[in-house]
């Protein structure tokens, strides 16, 4: 998962990972790729595109 310099760490990520894999700190975002099972629901609701699957 790549997170670019637009993320504003809004925590709208976190909020909808059904698998709490997401924590969102005051400057960083930490995601646990290890039990992602690539819903991509994350993507989809981050409001500034900051998230991206990598291919």
């Amino acid at each position: 998962m790549i997170v670019n310099e637009w993320c504003m760490y809004c925590g709208e990520c976190a909020g909808v990972c059904p698998r709490c894999l997401i924590e969102v700190r005051e400057t960083s975002l930490i995601f646990n790729e290890e039990g992602c099972k690539d819903c991509r629901i994350c993507v989809q609701v981050c409001p500034v595109n900051a998230l991206a699957k990598e291919e």
